[in-house]
């Protein structure tokens, strides 16, 4: 039998009462599951920012959890984002998830603030100097929207690698052997850094397709006849992502991350299924 993963889950902060309860909730349901790290994401065009620190502080405070906060380019100068960055090292938070950032909403594309990073690797990089932080990157085993090609991935992860970064967790992807594909071209860059699948169970077969195809995620043709003549999307749900991940887990795979949107149910259905309990 495969060993059970290391595992670690994404939260987005709350914005309101409503969504404090369901954050709040999902943190109880995986409660004693031990996670390696766990993740709180930033709205798009940083406007979570204020939102994001304080999940951060009280999930590492109060439930005694290895967050990564995540920290963005987006809408701050160099000197702003790194105060940032350093107010989570003063509340005992050490890890970062550097990333780009999406545009501001309506933006169309990503530009630079004023005096602000340009990407991602000029972040890791002033990261990296402070010398405080274990930094996590994005990676796209699917090309990323932006990219000229499926190189181009490659290519822009070996410099997070070589500006700083410890690890990288990958978009969501539904094709074992696109994140094998990529992992090879990643091997054969040079590129040594750890890659952790980024994993999404779905939970709205409607909502997935209009998400991933905003990422340039594809989805397996196979899944929609699956979910066109299934009667329990739930539990198709939890058998599709069990599948996926069993299928990473035997090539060698030993840490998943899940993007829990917040909602632990099908998160939790699977982690069960592969012996995390």
């Amino acid at each position: 039998m495969t060993k059970a993963p290391n595992i670690s889950f994404e939260f987005f902060p709350p914005k309101n009462i409503q969504a404090c309860f369901s954050l709040f909730e999902t943190v109880e349901a995986f409660q004693g599951m031990d996670p390696t790290f766990v993740s709180v994401t930033y709205g798009a065009g940083g406007t979570t920012r204020e939102l994001t620190h304080d999940a951060v502080s009280l999930l590492h405070k109060e439930y005694g959890w290895n967050v990564a906060a995540h920290l963005t380019c987006v809408n701050a100068t160099k000197e702003e984002t790194i105060a940032i960055a350093k107010s989570y090292k003063e509340v005992g938070v050490n890890e970062i998830v550097a990333l780009r950032g999406d545009p501001p909403k309506g933006a169309g594309k990503f530009t630079p603030a004023e005096g602000g990073f340009a990407n991602s690797v000029e972040l890791i990089s002033a990261l990296k100097e402070t010398g405080d932080f274990k930094i996590r990157v994005g990676a796209y085993p699917d090309p990323h929207p932006e990219a000229a090609d499926e190189n181009a991935d490659v290519s822009w992860l070996k410099q997070k690698f070589e500006a700083g970064a410890d690890s990288a967790i990958t978009q969501f992807f539904f094709e074992p052997e696109n994140f094998f594909r990529f992992r090879d071209r990643c091997d054969r860059a040079g590129i040594t850094g750890q890659l952790i699948p980024g994993i999404l169970p779905i939970t709205s077969w409607k909502g997935i397709q209009r998400f991933a195809s905003s990422c340039g995620t594809p989805i397996p043709i196979s899944y929609e006849a699956a979910f066109e003549h299934s009667t329990d999307h739930h539990q198709l749900s939890i058998d599709l992502c069990t599948k996926l991940c069993e299928k990473l887990l035997a090539e060698g795979i030993e840490d998943l991350h899940f993007y829990t949107l917040n909602r632990p149910t099908l998160t939790k259905a699977v982690c069960a299924n592969l012996g995390v309990i």
